[in-house]
């Protein structure tokens, strides 16, 4: 059986291209970064020109760039090091910002370390901006956590709006911008963010690799994880060296494509949008539309049905790999905390589909024709 693969927001495959790479890296270059000698010196290069790569792209200095394990890493280390290196007292944040950042939020709140302030959303999801002001005119020192595009229901942040507001009332400003980075021109002098964090595997690169941008003209902040001297002394650790030049050649692969990329697959996106309406009755869309949303995810719910709470199982047998908004924990049913957030009704089955390069429309006609088995 031929799957068709509509779970890009989750991972992406690998392209070629950074397979070719890391492989050349590993074969040719083996040494610790940290040593002075021949073979260290090779591959701290390659660490070095990685981060130039990286931080050309994103219109940033290199030694703004730091290396992590991922996304999860940099969000900690942005949060918790705010708190306890800024003076941060309060964060806002959203109630549909990933796990990585509320579970870390909350860890804080608990140890009465913190202040919490939720912003209020629309019924679509849509910060807003108003209460955000509201929230911040408060005295207490704060980190605004917002990510720049959601990684369920697909909706865009306005972050340089969220980012002047942050200037006009000194507070600091960290944005995970997983699902948009390697998806759009990013410029963070622009878009003047204090800290923002990437992870590879969401652009066809490797996973367990990413990194954290720290604006050194704001912030100063000590290392998160303790250690070596690696990475200026910020993240101890001998470096993910194969990692590392994957991601960086992902990353410059998504540049140079983006725009061909970019209208593709927004184009199946709609096509994808617009075959579910022909076919299917009393579906809704989740989030916001057009240029306020990311163009890679669509978040559908479909009319609740006998076997809504092994949809995803039984479309994965019948060899459509898609996620949703409520995810099985122990075999039983629980609701995204997206959708909890929006109060979307939980008994109508929420699809994630989320598309890549690599998809095709035939593959959306396959989908439709999967999904008709259990919605018509």
């Amino acid at each position: 059986m031929k799957r068709i693969y509509f779970d890009n927001a989750a991972t992406t495959p690998l392209s070629q291209e950074v397979i070719e790479e890391m492989n050349r890296v590993m074969q040719n270059y083996f040494g610790n970064p940290s040593s002075i000698h021949h073979y260290g010196r090779e591959a701290k290069v390659i660490i070095e020109n990685s981060r130039k790569t990286i931080a050309k792209l994103l219109n940033v200095s290199p030694a703004e760039i730091f290396f992590t394990s991922g996304a999860t890493e940099a969000n900690n280390t942005a949060i918790i090091e705010s708190v306890s290196d800024l003076g941060v007292k309060r964060i806002i944040t959203s109630p549909i910002e990933h796990h990585a950042v509320l579970n870390t939020v909350e860890h804080l709140v608990r140890e009465n370390l913190v202040e919490l302030d939720l912003v209020k959303l629309n019924h679509r999801g849509r910060i807003d901006l108003t209460h955000l002001e509201e929230l911040l005119q408060k005295p207490e020192k704060t980190l605004v956590s917002l990510m720049y595009a959601n990684n369920e229901i697909a909706n865009l942040l306005p972050v340089k709006e969220v980012s002047s507001l942050c200037r006009t009332y000194n507070a600091f400003f960290h944005s995970d911008m997983v699902q948009a980075m390697g998806h759009y021109r990013i410029d963070l002098q622009k878009l003047d963010v204090d800290f923002a964090t990437c992870s590879a595997h969401k652009f066809h690169g490797p996973k367990g690799t990413g990194f954290l941008y720290v604006n050194n003209n704001n912030v100063r902040i000590e290392p998160f994880i303790h250690g070596g001297a690696q990475e200026r002394n910020m993240r101890g650790g001998t470096e993910n060296i194969y990692g590392i030049a994957g991601m960086a050649k992902a990353f410059d692969l998504a540049h140079k494509n983006l725009s061909n990329d970019k209208k593709y697959i927004l184009g199946l996106k709609l096509y994808m949008k617009e075959q579910l309406q022909n076919h299917f009755k009393d579906i809704e869309f989740v989030g916001e539309s057009g240029d306020k949303s990311l163009y890679t995810i669509l978040n559908v719910l479909f009319p609740k049905i006998d076997s809504s709470e092994m949809l995803l199982f039984n479309l994965d047998i019948e060899g459509l790999v898609v996620s949703s908004g409520s995810a099985c924990t122990a075999g039983i049913a629980e609701v995204s905390h997206v959708i909890h957030s929006l109060g979307i009704n939980s008994e109508k089955p929420s699809i994630r589909f989320s598309f890549s390069k690599y998809n095709t429309k035939t593959e959306v006609d396959e989908s439709i024709k999967i999904l008709s088995k259990f919605f018509i």
